[in-house]
């Protein structure tokens, strides 16, 4: 766990998130291209999310904090 650098991991869930805007659609139809459009959704709003967050590493303990609070306040 020494060479662990928790701002790199979120720059690798920031990196994620890119790829999967730039993913290709498969040559699929029908129910198959929803399913994957809907899992591509999924997919980046959690690695957005996660890149988003403020890391902290202390005592071995990794701590993610992500505010979700609408950037408005509300």
């Amino acid at each position: 766990m020494d060479d662990f650098d928790p701002n790199e991991m979120v720059k690798r869930f920031v990196e994620r998130a890119a790829a999967v805007k730039k993913r290709n659609l498969p040559p699929v139809g029908g129910d198959e291209r929803a399913l994957f459009i809907a899992q591509a959704q999924t997919d980046f709003r959690d690695f957005a999310m996660i890149g988003d967050a403020d890391v902290d590493l202390s005592d071995g303990v990794l701590t993610l904090r992500i505010d979700l609070r609408s950037e408005s306040g509300e």
